[in-house]
């Protein structure tokens, strides 16, 4: 189980900018859909997309059916890929009374003999906390016997939100995988992400860039991911935070362990883009690398600003609203920015207290952040003359009812907005949305309303 003086530091992160520079202390997460979700969605999401490794859920069916494939965490694992199932013991009242350690062994038999995956990852939620199941037993059995890592991740919803369960699953990462076995070689630019899901394939728009210059992934927490990869993650000369703020808890007790540096970026739009890779460059402090980062910019930041071209005309004097979560309050700002939309509005209901801070930043005073997107996204559509809404499906009849067009961006979004390229899929999708007869009808009063 978690230790209490672990779950407070959880709570209080010093490495937060609101915590060093205000002398403050992180809110305390609520539990529950009004964080945004429960702690273990948000640790499931965190460590899902390592599809060569099983995900055991030991409760009732009903919490994997709030978690399991809720994004499109894309992989090039050449076996079976664990994120497009769902495992759960399926835990009923009978096992309430008399215990369900028999069932969980069972359990993980069954799915190592028929699924032989690289590691199982075995997740408490709520009712398997109260009743106090003791999967860590159980782990550490089954490992000596089956030879593959258990890693337990203790994450009961009433713990807190998303954000938190995503602390938690770096801290079962970080006690129970990191530094478990030894890279076969390493580089001088050894880098670890951290926070990259690889929603729709982000990752698979930069990282090429990176390697181009000369820069190595040795492990991805989580997308695209190697549970082998992420036991050598410790040898890495850099940790590379994406976006994913709730996870600054595991880029600092990775300094304080092994003495690896952090920095955070995002790689959303052109400008953010850039800057992440100068600032992956300038950690190295390298002549040559940064040479050659800045060659190899310039010639993508050419190619994109070319693409971008036929849509000037078409974003000019388009004011926006956003409603997404985490980090996406600002990351998505910096993407529209870019295109030349003014982002009048951004959601913070599931953001960090940083990510809040960065919103405002790149919103700037006259930007508004909604804590309640619900109530507050009609109004602002209305006052401040919006064209387009950004959100997840849930928004879309909010957008129809304002006569303004509409953007799909969350999770469920079917391509990647990620790095130069990714700007010009999300330009594209501005673009459709914008000149969408649908969308053009629905501007319109009806017939009857004259």
């Amino acid at each position: 189980m978690l230790a209490r003086s672990t779950i407070k530091e959880l709570y209080n992160e010093s490495s937060c900018s609101h915590n060093k520079e205000k002398k403050t202390t992180c809110e305390k997460p609520k539990p529950g859909a009004t964080a945004g979700g429960c702690a273990f969605e948000g640790a499931q999401i965190s460590l899902f997309p390592f599809a060569d490794c099983a995900h055991i859920v030991h409760s009732p069916a009903t919490c994997i059916n709030a978690s399991w494939e809720t994004r499109q965490t894309k992989t090039t694992w050449g076996g079976t890929d664990m994120t497009q199932m769902g495992f759960t013991t399926d835990i009923t009242t009978h096992d309430l009374i008399f215990g369900a350690d028999k069932k969980l062994r069972n359990s993980v038999d069954f799915v190592v003999a028929n699924y032989k995956p690289s590691a199982v990852f075995i997740y408490s939620t709520c009712v398997t906390a109260m009743t106090g199941e003791d999967i860590d037993a159980v782990a550490r059995d089954k490992e000596k016997e089956l030879g593959i890592p258990m890693i337990t991740v203790h994450a009961p919803g009433f713990i807190g939100g998303k954000n938190f369960g995503s602390r938690v699953a770096g801290e079962a990462v970080l006690e129970q995988v990191i530094g478990r076995r030894e890279p076969e070689y390493t580089t001088p630019y050894d880098i670890n992400l951290i926070g990259e899901y690889n929603v729709t394939g982000d990752m698979w728009q930069y990282v090429p860039i990176l390697e181009k210059i000369g820069i190595r992934v040795l492990s991805s927490f989580s997308g695209d991911g190697r549970i082998e990869k992420l036991m050598t993650a410790h040898r890495a000369k850099l940790n590379v935070l994406v976006c994913a703020k709730s996870l600054v808890t595991m880029a600092r007790k990775m300094n304080e362990k092994w003495g690896i540096p952090w920095i955070s970026v995002s790689f959303y739009g052109k400008r953010d883009t850039t800057n992440a890779i100068m600032e992956i460059v300038k950690a190295f402090n390298d002549e040559a690398l940064t040479k050659r980062a800045l060659e190899v910019i310039t010639e993508e930041e050419a190619a994109c600003d070319e693409k971008l071209i036929p849509y000037k005309a078409l974003f000019n004097g388009k004011k926006a609203v956003l409603n997404t979560g985490g980090n996406k309050s600002w990351s998505f700002v910096s993407a529209l920015q870019d295109l030349g939309i003014e982002v009048v509005a951004t959601a913070i209901n599931k953001a960090t207290e940083d990510d809040i801070e960065k919103a405002r930043e790149y919103l700037g005073e006259s930007g508004e952040l909604m804590k309640v997107p619900g109530v507050d996204q009609p109004r602002v559509i209305k006052e401040r003359g919006a064209h387009i809404l950004l959100a997840g499906g849930r928004s879309l009849y909010t957008a129809l009812k304002n006569k303004i067009a509409f953007v799909d961006v969350n999770q469920e979004k079917k391509i990647s907005y990620g790095g130069y390229d990714g700007l010009l899929n999300f330009a594209k999708d501005v673009a459709d949305a914008l000149q969408n007869p649908v969308f053009q009808i629905a501007s319109k009063d009806a017939p009857w309303a004259k």
